[in-house]
């Protein structure tokens, strides 16, 4: 397996720990998805909790994106090599097209 470069959360471990702190609530609230599921709760709460879940990741690539965005693009685009990684981003727009 190729070992891949280290991406931007390495120069900014604040934002890593916000990110990882963001994901664990998201993980609390899907087994409370789960749970209520499970339990039979009223649709529409599951739904409120769903859509919940569903912003917090929206905030999550939101803050991947910027990060992304202000240290490996920029460093491609600066050494000449921005097509690549603009193309790789576009990529990844096509699935995040509703955050």
């Amino acid at each position: 397996m190729a070992k891949h470069k280290r991406g931007g959360l390495h120069e900014s471990p604040e934002i890593k720990r916000d990110l990882l702190r963001r994901i664990r609530t998201v993980r609390g609230h899907v087994a409370g998805i789960e749970e209520m599921i499970e339990s039979e709760k009223y649709c529409v709460e599951i739904l409120k909790q769903i859509a919940a879940v569903q912003a917090a990741l929206a905030q999550i690539a939101q803050a991947l994106t910027k990060v992304h965005m202000e240290t490996c693009l920029t460093e491609a685009i600066q050494s000449g090599h921005g097509e690549k990684k603009i193309a790789e981003l576009m990529e990844v727009f096509k699935y995040l097209k509703d955050y």
